[in-house]
């Protein structure tokens, strides 16, 4: 790793726990702060605890010995052995009740943590603009987030409750090796703490890059699989189960050879700490044998050093341990706070109002929109939707239609000109209020994987069963849900697959009414029906429009001949504008488009009609055959 790369990964990584501090030290949660406090304060108090244990097994040690110790700190008729074993699973029954305290405390601002950072996350991820999703793949967003969430408990913990106590712990045991036993056994171990915790820290750094490539590869492997699964059908009409097996099987090849170095790395990495703490275990050891055969120690105090040096392994592997989490943890959580610090395209003006609809009129004054400064998409538009009229959008495709659709919603704002509802423009009013004003049925409907209720009462999550009942009656699809076994509660499936084409606009069309807003938009809401379902849902369609403001984006004509204004749009200009009989008076690219749809219908219905012909043919009876003399 360069020089360069180092520092990138250092600012990274200070840059993530900068970001994480306020969710490990809530400032408006004082009961949090005071449960991170006594977890401290319980740790603090098993450590120091735990300082004093190794004593007992020492003046047992030496009991059994023979020898009488003298301790100012217990009284001498306590200086038995049995006392003293007793006294040693006490304390280490106390510590460890200590030590789980401190987790029963800390387990509420972990959980804490994760929900406030998941819940943002999630949160900001509904802010960002269409353009974001559209270039994202879901899989791979969804496993950012979940594994991010995992990693920020595991970050919150160690940071916390376990770094500034295992510096105090090695204070404490320091100390003590310089009181009882001299200068060089504190060097020894100083030079064991620092060579450990240097090689844990080099070989962990290198395990950060194995991770982050076991992390890509799963990302990978994950997005393919949804990917697969939600286009279920279309890999079935292809024939495609194979090739979409080996895809998510490269990808799985790529995470099983970064997840063999990663554990093959561990391996490597605990043998390194393994050998470097037994050396310094083996000289200490040394030296305490050598100074009981000189009368300068008992015996106990060569099981007291063995002792300390035994629960110094645990510190200083929990030392790597921590690292490693944290490191590991930081790299979960680098891609899910890079998703927080992705800035919403679209937001609300710090003066923004919320829309008043007096007449619900839309206005386009002189808009022009590109998604791609190199390929403008509206040029220079300029429309009127009085109030409760309808004016429908028609053209080629790509000519811009579905556009105006995601301006009106403010998905996009406008590069040149204004979008105005009753005269206010919708940059200057919140998104919360004008999308509450407008209804959307979509050509293609997406419904949640829940049951019909919850899908048409999406539109007004606090209406009644009445009220749903009476959406869905109006929307031509009651009587078809009461004939369903489980009524409203029948499961819709994965993005409403369980359902018909037809079926799913109509429960669209069921959560707008529901909604009842002043604003209505039909995205070519029936051109992926067939006539007879379309002419179904277009009678439901001029309900819901009835006495509404109507944008109506078409590609087929046949379903806006009724509308008040017909706007005809190509590459993105304003090309003719009329009435249905105006427009093919005028006799140009919108009688053109007529004619052919009208000669495509005309093709259909006679085919339709030869073919009901065949099915109804001279039914050709055979006689019965006479007996024969």
């Amino acid at each position: 790793m360069s020089e360069s790369d180092e520092i990138k990964k250092d600012r990274s990584s200070l840059a993530t726990v900068v970001d994480l501090w306020p969710y490990l030290w809530p400032a408006d949660r004082p009961d949090l702060k005071a449960r991170v406090f006594w977890a401290a304060f319980f740790l603090v108090l098993a450590k120091l605890i735990t300082a004093v244990i190794p004593f007992f097994f020492k003046y047992a040690t030496d009991a059994l010995n023979g020898l009488e110790p003298e301790v100012w700190w217990i009284p001498m008729v306590m200086m038995t052995p049995i006392i003293m074993v007793i006294a040693y699973n006490v304390s280490r029954l106390v510590m460890w009740g200590f030590t789980q305290l401190r987790d029963a405390l800390f387990a509420r601002v972990g959980q804490h943590a994760v929900r406030q950072l998941a819940f943002k996350t999630f949160t900001h991820v509904h802010t960002l603009s269409l353009r974001f999703h559209l270039q994202r793949r879901t899989g791979g967003l969804s496993r950012v987030i979940e594994r991010g969430t995992k990693g920020i408990e595991t970050i919150v913990r160690f940071t916390i409750l376990n770094t500034l106590p295992t510096i105090l712990e090695f204070a404490l045991y320091a100390g003590i090796f310089w009181y009882f036993f001299g200068f060089w056994y504190v060097v020894v171990i100083a030079v064991t703490v620092w060579a450990y915790s240097w090689f844990t820290i080099r070989a962990s750094d290198w395990r950060i890059q194995i991770r982050r490539d076991m992390n890509a590869s799963d990302t990978e492997a994950n997005t393919k699989a949804i990917d697969s699964l939600l286009n279920f059908e279309t890999v079935k009409y292809f024939g495609n189960e194979r090739m979409e097996a080996d895809r998510f099987d490269v990808s799985m090849a790529k995470y099983e050879k970064a997840a063999t170095k990663t554990w093959t790395s561990l391996g490597w990495l605990n043998f390194g700490q393994m050998a470097i703490f037994s050396t310094g275990m083996l000289i200490c050891m040394v030296m305490s044998a050598m100074a009981v055969q000189r009368g300068e120690q008992t015996i106990g105090d060569f099981v007291l050093i063995q002792v300390f040096l035994m629960q110094l392994s645990i510190p200083l592997n929990f030392i790597g341990f921590v690292y490693r989490e944290i490191r590991q943890g930081l790299t979960d959580i680098e891609d899910m706070f890079e998703l927080l610090g992705v800035p919403a395209e679209v937001v609300d003006s710090p003066d923004a109002k919320d829309l008043v609809i007096d007449k619900s009129a839309i206005r386009f004054e002189n808009v022009s929109f590109h998604y791609d400064p190199n390929r403008p998409i509206l040029k220079d538009v300029s429309f009127e939707v009085p109030a409760g009229k309808t004016v429908a959008i028609v053209g080629p495709s790509g000519a811009g239609k579905s556009t105006i659709s995601r301006l009106l919603f403010r998905f996009y704002d406008v590069q040149r000109g204004a979008v105005t509802i009753d005269g206010q423009d919708l940059k200057n009013v919140t998104q919360e209020s004008l999308r509450s004003a407008i209804g959307m049925v979509p050509q293609d409907t997406v419904l949640f994987n829940d049951t019909i209720e919850y899908n048409v009462r999406y539109g007004r999550m606090d209406a009644n069963l009445t009220e749903v009942r009476e959406a869905a009656d109006m929307a031509q699809i009651g009587d078809f849900i009461e004939r369903l076994p489980q009524g409203f509660d029948t499961p819709v499936g994965e993005r409403g697959l369980k359902l018909s084409g037809g079926e799913k606009q109509r429960v669209a069309i069921a959560r707008t009414l529901l909604k009842a807003p002043p604003i209505l938009i039909l995205d070519e809401a029936t051109s992926a029906l067939d006539t007879q379902t379309e002419q179904e849902i277009k009678a439901a369609l001029d309900i819901v429009s009835r006495n509404r403001t109507t944008v109506v984006i078409a590609h087929r004509l046949s379903t806006v001949i009724d509308a008040h204004e017909i706007i005809v749009l190509e590459e993105g200009r304003i090309k003719e504008r009329g009435t249905h009989g105006d427009l093919l008076e005028q006799d140009g690219l919108y009688a053109a488009m007529w004619n052919r749809q009208l000669e495509a219908s005309e093709a259909e219905a006679a085919l339709r009609a030869a073919h009901d012909s065949d099915e109804m043919g001279l039914v050709v009876r055979r006689r019965p055959v006479e007996d024969e003399g």
